[in-house]
């Protein structure tokens, strides 16, 4: 018997990303998709201790989330062997054409992780992808697909020893908007 979702015409999973998954403009596309599949009582973003940290993660990566502006502390348990992609600073924007990128040009970030230096990669997604999300989600607001793009700039980190880290990120969009993410990661 079909799901009820079939049933009114909306499929269960999302249209395949148009980049590879694994790609950094996948691993962006992903992270939109990963942010819109909360409603705003477990929204990663607007977490402020980490307790959302581990919800609607995929297998392969862990997301983490920055803010939606100033600054925040979390702890949360990662599994071992999982790497990390985050943005020190994004945007995305909603019901785009090819080719519209919402890019930030005065935009700064940094990242360290162990008090060492990150290294960030500005990473833009030019082909739209869809995005279907929880009700009232942050990205788009609605359950139904919507194309969507998105611009930062992001770290990708490979899997951490067990143990603490101290993982510290942020940036600027130049002018007096920031954000500033601070996350006691506990590898397991």
């Amino acid at each position: 018997m079909p799901s009820l979702r079939s049933l009114f015409g909306r499929a269960t999973e999302p249209a395949p990303l148009p980049y590879p998954p694994a790609s950094p403009e996948g691993l962006a596309a992903r992270w939109v998709r990963w942010l819109a599949a909360h409603g705003p009582m477990t929204d990663p973003v607007d977490d402020t201790t980490g307790e959302h940290a581990g919800h609607h993660q995929p297998d392969d990566v862990w997301f983490l989330a920055g803010t939606y502006g100033g600054t925040v502390r979390r702890r949360c348990a990662i599994p071992a062997g999982r790497s990390l992609f985050f943005p020190a600073f994004n945007i995305w924007q909603v019901g785009s054409e090819p080719g519209e990128v919402p890019v930030v040009s005065g935009a700064t970030g940094h990242a360290k992780l162990d008090d060492e230096r990150v290294s960030l990669a500005t990473v833009g997604t030019p082909t739209p992808f869809e995005v279907r999300g929880a009700f009232r989600n942050a990205v788009t607001g609605r359950s139904r697909p919507y194309p969507v793009t998105c611009w930062g700039l992001w770290a990708s980190l490979p899997p951490l020893a067990p143990g603490e880290h101290e993982l510290t990120f942020g940036g600027t969009d130049g002018g007096e908007f920031s954000v500033r993410a601070k996350y006691l990661l506990v590898v397991s």
